[in-house]
C-alpha cells in the first residue's frame, strides 16, 4: 500500500492495479515469465525494527523480501482475481535492461536480525489490493478531491 503508481520509479503491482481497477489491460514487457521478489511495507519495518536493537547490524547492508520468486503472469493471475476481472495483459518486447529474474537473499537479515517476513507474498498481495481497490474506487467516485 501507499506506492505511488505515478512515480518515476514505481513497481509492477501499483501499475497493474491501477489498469486493471481502470479498464485498461496492464502491460508487460517480455513473455511474463520474468520473476520477482516481493516485500510487504510492514515486513520492511520489522526488519528496521529489529535492526535498531541489534548492534551487528551496524553498518551492514541486508535485503528486506519475501525471500520468494514470483512470475509476472502469476502476479496479473492474483490481481485479476483479487479485482475480480479477466483484463487480459498486451505483451510488448521486453525493455533492454529488464533484469530477468530477481530473487533477494535475505540470509543475512535472517543471520543478523532474526528475520522472517511477518508477512508473506500471498497475504501482502491481499491486503495491498483491498488497499488500492478502496483508493481507486475513493477517486473514481469523487473525481474532484
Amino acid at each position: 500500500p501507499y506506492q505511488d503508481e505515478d512515480s518515476d520509479y514505481a513497481a509492477v503491482i501499483p501499475i497493474f492495479s491501477r489498469a486493471l481497477l481502470t479498464g485498461e489491460a496492464p502491460v508487460i514487457y517480455g513473455d511474463g515469465k520474468q520473476t520477482r521478489d516481493f516485500t510487504f511495507v510492514g515486513n520492511v519495518v520489522q526488519a528496521n525494527l529489529l535492526a535498531a536493537e541489534r548492534e551487528q547490524a551496524v553498518g551492514k547492508i541486508m535485503n528486506v523480501a519475501c525471500g520468494g520468486s514470483y512470475d509476472l503472469n502469476y502476479l496479473l493471475e492474483k490481481l485479476q482475481r483479487a479485482y475480480d476481472t479477466n483484463i487480459k495483459a498486451v505483451y510488448e518486447d521486453p525493455r533492454t535492461g529488464d533484469v530477468k529474474h530477481s530473487k533477494a537473499d535475505i540470509s543475512l537479515a535472517r543471520e543478523a536480525l532474526g528475520y522472517e517476513p511477518a508477512t508473506g507474498f500471498e497475504e501482502g498481495l491481499k491486503e495491498t489490493a483491498e488497499w488500492y481497490l478502496r483508493k481507486i474506487s475513493t477517486a473514481q467516485s469523487n473525481p474532484n478531491s
